[in-house]
């Protein structure tokens, strides 16, 4: 546990849940294994960020207000009764979970929706969204996402002139500067973005949503030199509803007997609770020691961050038929 990111707030908080866990538990023997094989595939450094799939021109700004937008929205794709994902057709393809909802959002925008305008985000409706979001099944938690966006639009109008990028531009372009780095300054102004639990009377900080949020704006905008992330290798991977299938298919994860069923039965595992907890906790303790097993087995020309390796597990798999488990929540 030599590398960086283990010293960092993320990671620190949740080594008392796998220490505690008493639903999910990571093999070491098979986050070995898997590196064994994994550490020999090619990891480019993913490219275009938020505008990998769709063109939203090149004004950096732009960028960074699409890019925000999305990681807003960035939550909750599979209905809740059904367990169908969210596909949307658009420019000949059909998109599938958050692609389905980029797509959505990138057809808005082409077609004049002032979406990047915290005004409009301030007063934006249900109905509203719903016109937006036009797939094979209803876009799940409408109301949260207007709730979401009435209050992040409402914070820009008041404090930023109504967009993103002035927000991000005032800020230290890191995740943490000693309160001043932009991951620390999100969870601060938008309260959405703080993705706490409390596990046994402790805080647990996983931070999906902000943290994806500044990888994909690396992404997006380090090559031109308009806005680069200082401390990269201190991110962790996302904690979201995928890459644990891809984790548990891998064996790196072991489920009780018990959890294993009510993830594939789509039983509801309640936001906060101990087996919700748990999985997040172990998707980021898992992917940083699969980090570890895999730089360590590659030269010091081609290491890779715990991001690459989360896209690549979370790629494989976010279109997959196997069951995930299902948490009812803005967080993920």
């Amino acid at each position: 546990m030599s590398a960086t990111y283990w010293d960092g707030p993320v990671l620190r908080s949740v080594l008392g849940v796998v220490e505690r866990s008493r639903h999910v538990r990571t093999s070491r023997d098979a986050v070995d294994r898997v590196a064994g094989w994994m550490a020999y595939e090619e990891f480019a450094f993913p490219r275009g960020g938020a505008a990998g799939e769709f063109d939203v021109g090149s004004n950096p700004d732009d960028i960074i207000d699409v890019t925000m937008l999305v990681g807003i929205l960035n939550f909750a794709f599979t209905d809740f009764d059904t367990g169908r994902k969210f596909e949307a057709d658009y420019k000949g393809q059909t998109w599938s979970d958050s692609l389905g909802m980029f797509a959505c959002l990138h057809q808005a925008l082409s077609n004049g929706v002032p979406l990047l305008d915290g005004e409009y985000l301030a007063s934006v409706t249900r109905s509203d969204l719903d016109d937006i979001f036009r797939g094979n099944i209803e876009m799940p938690m409408l109301d949260e996402r207007a709730e979401i966006l009435n209050e992040a639009g409402a914070v820009l109008v008041d404090r930023y002139e109504g967009r993103f990028h002035r927000f991000v531009r005032t800020c230290a372009p890191a995740m943490y500067a000693d309160g001043d780095g932009l991951m620390e300054r999100l969870i601060a102004e938008f309260p959405r973005f703080d993705d706490t639990s409390t596990y046994h009377g402790a805080d647990v900080h996983i931070h999906k949503l902000a943290q994806l949020g500044l990888w994909t704006l690396h992404m997006a905008l380090h090559t031109s030199g308009e806005w680069s992330l200082k401390d990269l290798p201190m991110m962790t991977a996302f904690a979201d509803y995928i890459v644990p299938v891809a984790l548990e298919v891998m064996g790196i994860f072991e489920y009780t007997p018990e959890l294993s069923t009510r993830i594939s039965d789509g039983d509801m595992i309640e936001r906060d609770s101990d087996e919700e907890i748990e999985i997040r906790a172990h998707t980021l303790y898992a992917t940083a020691l699969l980090t570890d097993a895999i730089n360590a087995l590659r030269p010091a020309d081609l290491q890779v961050v715990i991001p690459q390796v989360d896209f690549r597990l979370w790629s494989k798999y976010h279109a997959t038929f196997r069951p995930h488990h299902l948490t009812r929540t803005v967080m993920y």
